[in-house]
């Protein structure tokens, strides 16, 4: 007897849904449970969950960041696929080694992400080599890739929305010392703007205390 897989498909589009329901449940031997992103992705315990799959075109891209950072803290064991990936938006930073196990922009027609499908259900990937190139780095086993702690400071104060003045008069340096320490902290965790940063300093230093 075949095991049905069990993959979450996190969407606002009821018309997403009805596509990928007449197609892949026999083509994959799978049961697709819809998701909206304002749910608590907890439920995901439900089932055995194997993919997450997460639709761009109708999910904030910092909620979407949020979901994969939760699953991956939670070991679920479920691997991320996101749709409709936008090329125009620099996004690279969603791509993460661990849990990123498909990419598929929103030009790509359904025979090709079914295609891509069946390479990760095979315990492969499918991510555009472009993005594949330019992953993150790898990070340590706690999550957090090797910042200074002058640069975790930054980050820290970052967290609040403040402004490079605000972090300069809070940590007693120049305003220049802050955007040389940004500059680099962005780089390591694999972000490019301050909104993305912020993002990441909230999933991951929740736990530093000033």
């Amino acid at each position: 007897m075949f095991k049905v897989m069990h993959w979450v498909l996190v969407t606002r589009s009821q018309i997403l849904v009805d596509l990928l329901n007449t197609r892949w449940p026999q083509q994959f031997l799978v049961k697709i449970h819809n998701i909206s992103p304002d749910n608590n992705i907890d439920g995901f315990t439900e089932h055995k969950v194997n993919l997450v799959l997460i639709d761009l075109a109708s999910v904030d891209i910092q909620k979407a960041y949020q979901i994969q950072k939760k699953l991956e803290k939670g070991r679920y064991g479920a691997r991320v696929v996101f749709l409709h990936f936008p090329m125009q938006v620099d996004t690279k930073f969603l791509v993460q080694n661990k849990i990123t196990a498909g990419v598929f922009y929103g030009n790509a027609s359904l025979g090709d992400i079914g295609a891509g499908m069946d390479l990760i259900i095979k315990g492969q990937r499918s991510i555009p080599a472009q993005l594949d190139e330019l992953q993150t780095p790898n990070t340590e086993e706690d999550g957090d890739p090797e910042l200074t702690i002058r640069e975790r400071e930054v980050l820290q104060v970052l967290r609040s929305g403040s402004t490079n003045v605000d972090i300069a008069n809070q940590l007693f340096v120049s305003e220049s010392t802050i955007k040389t320490h940004l500059y680099r902290a962005f780089r390591k965790i694999g972000v490019s703007s301050r909104g993305q940063a912020i993002a990441w300093a909230q999933m991951n230093m929740h736990e530093v205390i000033q």
